[in-house]
């Protein structure tokens, strides 16, 4: 009777049991000993105690399909509860929330994002970092004006070695980062200058060991680095080995610019003459399949000018004038790099007796140079040909220093040169040096002073580049036995037209000496 009352309780509890993800369908008797008991004895102490911690005894009929069959509803439906659970399980806590933004929101949300943030978020997951380096994202990025300008310095020397690292300067947060790259090591001498968000290194030596300009190798290749991705690749070769080239970038507007090359100054063009004698028969149709490849191949030429007009919406050109060469000799050749073609053209030569060109820069579609004789030349890209450019008077300058050109906005050309200034009432005495920034009336081609730099001018090669309407530039010299940096920054829009100090003293400090010689600097939008 007791048998038949514990089946009776259970068949009592059998919706609970379901409930629970436990189906019995055999005689539920439960001991202390736990495990399925096929074939045991029922007696009093089975059965008395029922509780979460015991397991179902079963009893002699049909113990074997019983059992499986319970053992298999058991692994069943202990799988689906742990699906279920995981499933439900933000059901039973309503504090969580789970949001899941569509890409198009997530691109714009991370697209204004500073440079150093944008970075972090690469390291969220695979997701974010796909959608943050692909070039729609580059493209969406620049052209919502949400970069900042940021100074990357090159050409450091620790422990006389040429060092791997780039310093760049974080103008909007006020602050210094360091990049290692591998593939500068032993470099130095070259130039760099900055298209889009891309930073173009152009010629240079190398050397294995210590900075010795005797045992150096004078390279032609041209690397590009990308802030973005810190990544590196190469571009076409220059025609020429140089060290220490003036460069200058020309954003092509048109895609009907052609490069004139100093060897090509007549085109031969060829003409081929179609169609079918009136001697002859066509008995194969040879013209029709001829037009009809002829129309094709039309069809197939204007579809790839198209593309080519699609793709050349960021063409861009690099000009490369002077330098030096294998020999440390000056050099006056100059060519011009397409980045349509990924191809170096060579062009006219420097004007005769112009002397050691010393700085350049784009202006108005027109490559200005400028020569330690101070003598000013411009190089019209579109036609392809020198001329002088005379100016009165050309600005004073102290010669040991070197002075350098930028634009601004593409439409203001600026000199940075030192000069002597004069006494108070006193014409012609000489009591300091100072740092004067110049501008070129175009109408009138006359230097007119814009204003004066507050520092001292204690380097002889100080950098100086434009951004838009900003000046920056960065002076390094050694004194008391330590190497010093100062960067300045100058606003052209600004009536005022003051200097500001950016940052003093903070990646200079472990450089060599001759880190003030070799440096050098561009400025990008990130």
């Amino acid at each position: 009777m007791r048998l038949g009352n514990n089946h009776h309780g259970n068949m009592m509890e059998e919706d609970d049991d379901v409930t629970q993800g436990v189906l019995l369908r055999c005689l539920s008797l439960y001991s202390r000993g736990g495990g399925c008991k096929v074939g045991a004895t029922t007696s009093d102490e089975f059965g008395e105690i029922v509780g979460k911690s015991y397991k179902p005894v079963c009893g002699a009929q049909d113990t074997s399909v019983d059992c499986f069959s319970y053992g298999v509803e058991k692994f069943r439906k202990k799988n689906n509860k742990k699906k279920n659970f995981q499933l439900q399980e933000p059901n039973h806590n309503n504090n969580e929330m789970h949001v899941f933004l569509p890409d198009d929101i997530l691109e714009m949300c991370l697209m204004r994002l500073p440079l150093t943030s944008l970075m972090n978020s690469r390291l969220v997951c695979k997701k974010w970092r796909s959608l943050t380096t692909t070039t729609r994202f580059m493209q969406m990025r620049r052209d919502g004006y949400y970069p900042s300008p940021w100074l990357f310095l090159f050409g450091t020397v620790k422990d006389g070695f040429c060092s791997r690292d780039i310093h760049a300067f974080d103008v909007s947060f006020n602050k210094w980062h360091k990049i290692e790259a591998e593939v500068l090591k032993g470099r130095f001498s070259f130039s760099v200058t900055s298209v889009h968000d891309n930073i173009y290194l152009v010629g240079g030596c190398s050397i294995l060991g210590k900075m010795d300009r005797n045992s150096s190798k004078t390279h032609r290749g041209v690397l590009v680095f990308s802030p973005m991705t810190k990544s590196w690749h190469k571009v076409a070769s220059m025609k020429h080995a140089r060290s220490k080239p003036v460069l200058g970038v020309y954003k092509v507007n048109s895609n009907h610019l052609t490069i004139k090359s100093q060897h090509n100054n007549f085109f031969r063009t060829r003409q081929r003459i179609g169609g079918v004698s009136d001697v002859y028969e066509d008995p194969h149709r040879l013209s029709v399949r001829r037009v009809s490849r002829t129309s094709f191949e039309d069809q197939k030429s204007k579809q790839s000018k198209v593309n080519k007009s699609v793709k050349d919406c960021r063409r861009f050109l690099i000009i490369a004038a002077g330098g030096f060469g294998s020999w440390d000799e000056p050099l006056d050749s100059c060519e011009i790099y397409d980045s349509s073609s990924n191809k170096w053209t060579e062009i006219q030569q420097l004007p005769v007796d112009f002397g050691v060109v010393c700085s350049a820069v784009v202006c108005n579609g027109i490559f200005y140079v400028y020569s330690e004789s101070n003598k000013l030349a411009a190089y019209d890209i579109g036609l392809g040909y020198w001329a002088r450019v005379q100016t009165t008077p050309p600005p004073p300058q102290v010669h040991e220093y070197t002075p350098r050109l930028v634009s601004c906005d593409d439409r203001q050309l600026f000199m940075v040169s030192v000069s002597w200034c004069e006494g108070d009432g006193e014409i012609g005495r000489r009591n300091k040096a100072v740092r004067k920034l110049w501008e070129l009336d175009f109408e009138y081609l006359t230097w007119n002073e814009v204003c004066v730099h507050p520092d001292a001018p204690m380097d002889w090669n100080s950098v100086f580049v434009a951004d838009k309407n900003l000046i920056f530039g960065v002076e390094m010299f050694k004194i008391f036995g330590q190497v010093l940096e100062f960067l300045t920054m100058c606003d052209v829009s600004d009536p005022k037209m003051n200097w500001v100090h950016v940052s003093k003293n903070q990646v200079a400090r472990e450089m060599d000496v001759s880190s003030c010689v070799m440096k050098s600097m561009a400025v990008v939008h990130l």
